[in-house]
């Protein structure tokens, strides 16, 4: 078995071990806007549901040099934000957006994304993704130091969710919405085989 301390390695080596292991991983596809109401959108494969009452998800962004990624400065500057679920029908769309485009340039623009007024944020969501959530900041935590990242946490204030995807009473029909999951490098996944495995009551 290989052994290794993360303080001897790099960043990057740091990351593919992590990438590498902790799969798959969902995939949040989220719109933010600047102060002068520039829209961003962006993929992020650290994710995840964190709480249910509220309802919160987490995310962490990256900074390089210090600086922080522009959806983490978008929600840092207006605490609202977006997240749509990454599905097998958006995500070639969705990894054009993760170009390393400037800042006042709207990565939708590489898409076919239709965008679609949100009810409570002021961010726009994207109409062609099946489950989203409007979210508003709930607290920023700075993780490592200059090439650390930002970890965001956002309460959802509200869901999203189409009818063809939707199951009474409050479920999510996973089949049918076709998520993607991120594995590491150039590598994804769809939903696979699912097994059912009861809880022990004792």
């Amino acid at each position: 078995m290989r052994q290794f301390e993360p303080k001897d390695l790099t960043e990057r080596e740091n990351y593919k071990l992590l990438s590498g292991s902790i799969v798959p991983r969902p995939i949040a596809f989220v719109t933010s806007q600047d102060k002068e109401g520039r829209i961003n959108a962006a993929p992020f494969s650290f994710f995840n549901g964190v709480n249910t009452k509220p309802p919160m998800v987490m995310l962490s962004t990256g900074r390089k040099n210090g600086v922080r990624k522009d959806t983490a400065q978008n929600i840092i500057d207006t605490g609202e934000f977006v997240v749509h679920i990454s599905e097998l029908s958006m995500i070639e769309g969705i990894n054009n957006t993760a170009a390393p485009i400037a800042r006042e340039e709207n990565e939708l623009e590489r898409t076919d994304f239709k965008t679609v007024p949100s009810d409570i944020v002021s961010v726009p969501g994207i109409e062609d993704a099946r489950i989203r959530f409007e979210c508003k900041l709930e607290r920023v935590i700075e993780l490592g130091e200059e090439e650390g990242c930002d970890l965001i946490l956002g309460e959802i204030v509200k869901y999203h969710i189409a009818d063809d995807v939707y199951i009474e009473p409050h479920k999510i029909d996973v089949q049918a919405l076709h998520p993607v999951g991120r594995l590491a490098g150039k590598n994804y996944v769809k939903l696979g085989e699912e097994f059912v495995l009861d809880r022990p009551t004792e």
